[in-house]
């Protein structure tokens, strides 16, 4: 948690900015959520995929895909009045989870995003951030075409620890991105308060 104005004289309201990670598989649609409620032109990382790279990426499912992110999305958006959000998009390929510490570092947690039609690809997400018990929501992303699953179903077949929203949304839009993002910090919220309160008691 980072105060966006930490020199403001005294009385005056004083922004907060949390960190998310917006994380999952490969082309589950990280930087289109990222861009979609970024209210500041996102930065990307974005490169061409390459005959060479085809060899060490699993592109199944995905076959459209043109680019790939090869360090991280930035997008900042405003939740209300004082609270904003720092977006940090991570890449969806097994040979960058390298810089998945680094970007982890202060994060208040995570949107995990999945696509039912490849749910597995966002299993290695779900293990980092429950054995770092940093809080996540899984965002399942509607794609058209898909089948619909209910929420229920897809914490069942990823095994979520109890608690553990599964919201639908479809991460092209702003205001499904948006309300995500604001599940995520409500929840997130209850768990550090609920740790807090256990480590003093």
């Amino acid at each position: 948690m980072v105060p966006e104005h930490p020199d403001a004289p005294a009385g005056e309201t004083t922004a907060l900015a949390l960190k998310i990670l917006v994380a999952g598989g490969f082309g589950v649609g990280k930087t289109t959520l990222v861009g979609a409620v970024s209210e500041i032109r996102p930065l990307r990382t974005e490169e061409m995929l390459s005959e060479a790279g085809r060899t060490v990426d699993d592109t199944d499912g995905v076959d459209h895909k043109v680019t790939t992110t090869v360090a991280m999305d930035f997008g900042r958006i405003t939740i209300r009045s004082g609270l904003s959000l720092y977006l940090f998009g991570t890449p969806g390929q097994d040979r960058f989870w390298f810089l998945w510490d680094e970007l982890a570092q202060g994060a208040l947690g995570a949107v995990v995003l999945a696509d039912t039609r490849r749910l597995e690809d966002c299993f290695p997400a779900v293990d980092y951030f429950e054995h770092r018990k940093i809080p996540f929501v899984v965002a399942v992303n509607c794609f058209s075409g898909a089948r619909r699953h209910d929420a229920r179903d897809v914490c069942r077949a990823l095994d979520l620890d109890p608690g553990t929203p599964v919201v639908l949304c479809d991460a092209r839009e702003r205001a499904s991105g948006k309300e995500v993002l604001i599940q995520l910090v409500e929840y997130a919220g209850r768990m550090h308060t609920a740790r807090l309160l256990d480590s003093v008691g």
